[in-house]
C-alpha cells in the first residue's frame, strides 16, 4: 500500500470515529491534527529522528508519547491515532493525514474549495460575488482562492474540484483559431 493510501486510509478512520463519537469535535480535530503534522513535518531534528529507521518504535513511541502530554489535552481519538502511528513506525504520514482529513472535513460540511485564475489582481468584492454565483449554482459553500497569471491576458478561469470553467481570453483565441484553421481546410 502507498503512503497515500495509508495516509488516507488513517484520515478517513479518524474522521469516522470523530463523526461517531464527538461531531462537535470535527474541526477542532482538524485544527490540532494540522498543528500535530507541522510540529512532526516542521521540526527538522523531531522529522530526522522520526523518518530514520534506524531509531527504534518503542523510542519513537516514547517520544510521541512525551510530545502528546505536552500538548495538552487533545481528543482521544487523535492520541490513539498518533500513538498507532508511531507504533507502525508511520509518524512521517502525520502531514497526508491531516491534508486528506481537512478534505473530509469540508466534503462534510459541503464545502469546496476552489481557485480563480486572473490576468490581474482581482478586487476582494468580485472575488466574494464570484463565490457567491458559485454557491448559487452548486449548491454547496464555496472557498475560493486567488492567483494571478498574466498569460491568459484576460478574463478568467476558475477551478472546482475538477471541474475547470475556462473564459480566459487565451483560450477564446485558441478557439477561433481552430474554427479559422478548420473553416480554411
Amino acid at each position: 500500500m502507498t503512503s497515500g493510501a495509508a495516509a488516507g486510509r488513517y484520515a478517513r478512520a479518524l474522521f469516522d470515529v470523530v463523526l461517531k463519537e464527538s461531531p462537535a469535535e470535527i474541526s477542532a480535530v482538524e485544527s490540532q491534527l494540522q498543528q500535530l503534522a507541522q510540529l512532526f513535518a516542521g521540526t527538522p531534528a523531531l522529522a530526522a529522528v522520526m523518518g530514520n529507521p534506524a531509531v527504534p518504535v518503542t523510542k519513537k513511541i516514547a517520544v510521541t508519547r512525551a510530545l502528546l502530554e505536552r500538548a495538552g489535552t487533545l481528543p482521544a481519538p487523535l492520541s490513539k491515532l498518533a500513538v498507532m502511528l508511531a507504533e507502525r513506525d508511520r509518524l512521517m504520514l502525520l502531514p497526508d493525514v491531516a491534508r486528506v482529513y481537512r478534505e473530509r472535513v469540508m466534503d462534510h460540511q459541503h464545502v469546496i474549495r476552489g481557485e480563480v485564475t486572473t490576468a490581474s489582481a482581482l478586487a476582494p468584492e468580485k472575488l466574494t460575488a464570484l463565490a457567491q454565483s458559485l454557491e448559487r449554482a452548486t449548491g454547496r459553500k464555496i472557498v475560493l482562492e486567488s492567483r494571478v497569471d498574466p498569460s491568459i491576458i484576460g478574463g478568467v478561469v476558475t477551478r472546482l474540484g475538477s471541474t475547470v470553467y475556462d473564459a480566459s481570453v487565451t483560450t477564446q483565441l485558441q478557439k477561433m483559431k481552430q474554427s479559422l484553421i478548420e473553416a480554411g481546410q
